[in-house]
């Protein structure tokens, strides 16, 4: 069974986490929900999650794939969160899958692991994707990263990384239970 842990911190987009959430746990995987302070986690539209369990109290190395959620304040507190710095870090280095949307792949940039890397995100933060290769594609996979653009790509986001982590054919299979336009 895949693993799969997605970062979670006050402020985060409530459409990017909990679709990628849902679209990974139909497919099969293990998520693990971490956030970065306790109880509920409440996002940046007022909507409240209950966490797994704690950001401090997750290794990577149990985990194929992290991903991490945009939105504000949600990408600024992951970009504090010195454990989410370490985890980005290792699973690069131990080339694992690591995926954010929409704001979030400014907390990659950040980790120092997309120079001369094709990415995307929210229009908002393309600027501080410096000496990357920017796209305005949806979806932009460059080996082992992916980087998704906003709430409205959530769903192909999540698809995509269905894909990475199994194949096309179980991407398939959990596509014809949501029906998304592909």
């Amino acid at each position: 069974m895949k693993k799969v842990l997605v970062a979670l911190a006050p402020g985060f987009e409530e459409i990017e986490t909990i679709t990628v959430v849902d679209i990974l746990r139909r497919a099969g995987a293990r998520v693990v929900l971490a956030a970065t302070e306790e109880g509920p986690v409440e996002g940046s539209r007022g909507v409240s999650v209950l966490p797994d369990t704690l950001i401090d109290q997750v290794s990577d190395s149990d985990f194929d794939l992290v991903v991490l959620p945009g939105g504000q304040p949600g990408t600024n507190n992951l970009l504090k969160n010195a454990k989410v710095n370490a985890i980005i870090k290792n699973m690069h280095k131990a080339q694992k899958q690591v995926a954010a949307i929409c704001a979030a792949p400014i907390v990659l940039h950040a980790a120092g692991i997309l120079k001369g890397v094709a990415v995307t995100s929210h229009p908002s933060v393309q600027e501080q994707l410096t000496d990357t290769q920017y796209s305005d594609d949806r979806v932009v996979v460059d080996g082992h990263i992916v980087t998704s653009r906003s709430p409205g790509t959530a769903l192909e986001f999540a698809l995509k990384l269905v894909e990475i982590l199994y194949d096309k054919d179980r991407m398939d299979t959990v596509n014809k239970g949501v029906m998304a336009r592909l």
